[in-house]
């Protein structure tokens, strides 16, 4: 297996991947529509290859803090096709984008997921850093991994991003 960032020409494929992954069209489209945005960010947005196929993918985008409206990182989706899950293709694509995340220096990233999977990473309940999950969203599965940039005055509520919010 090998991780790069993705390209142009991986789209198609991606897309493919994440409607396998999750058995619907939502987070496809939920990608699609990140990359729209000024929040997307193409250097954290990584593909897993076997056999230079794609097989797996992860996505970084900014969303806000309020008050002050400071840009922090959410993950998400992370996708990898179901006849490549637990070979730890999404543990490896998890690590090196926190690991870019981290070498930016990035204070943290956030994702909406499940905490006995995520802790696995680092992640914990973001209130329990004084940052409040969004609107409708529950805190439970709001989570937050601290990088080495981590600002303690970071706090507030997180505000979705217009994709993001388009789900919820």
């Amino acid at each position: 297996m090998r991780i790069r960032h993705e390209s142009t020409a991986d789209y198609e494929a991606i897309r493919a991947v994440s409607e396998d992954a999750f058995g619907r069209l939502t987070e496809a489209e939920l990608v699609e529509a990140i990359r729209a945005t000024d929040r997307f960010l193409p250097q954290l947005s990584l593909v897993a290859l076997v056999d230079e196929d794609v097989v797996g993918h992860v996505l970084m985008s900014y969303v806000e803090i309020e008050p002050g409206s400071r840009r922090v990182l959410q993950l998400g989706p992370l996708a990898v096709r179901r006849s490549q899950q637990r070979r730890g293709i999404a543990s490896a694509l998890m690590l090196e984008a926190l690991r870019a995340a981290d070498e930016r220096g990035e204070p943290l990233v956030m994702l909406e997921g499940d905490p006995n999977y995520y802790v696995r990473f680092g992640f914990r309940e973001s209130e329990q850093l004084g940052l409040s999950p969004p609107p409708g969203v529950s805190a439970r599965h709001f989570l937050v991994r601290t990088l080495s940039a981590y600002d303690r005055s970071v706090r507030g509520r997180v505000v979705y991003s217009e994709p993001f919010r388009a789900i919820s």
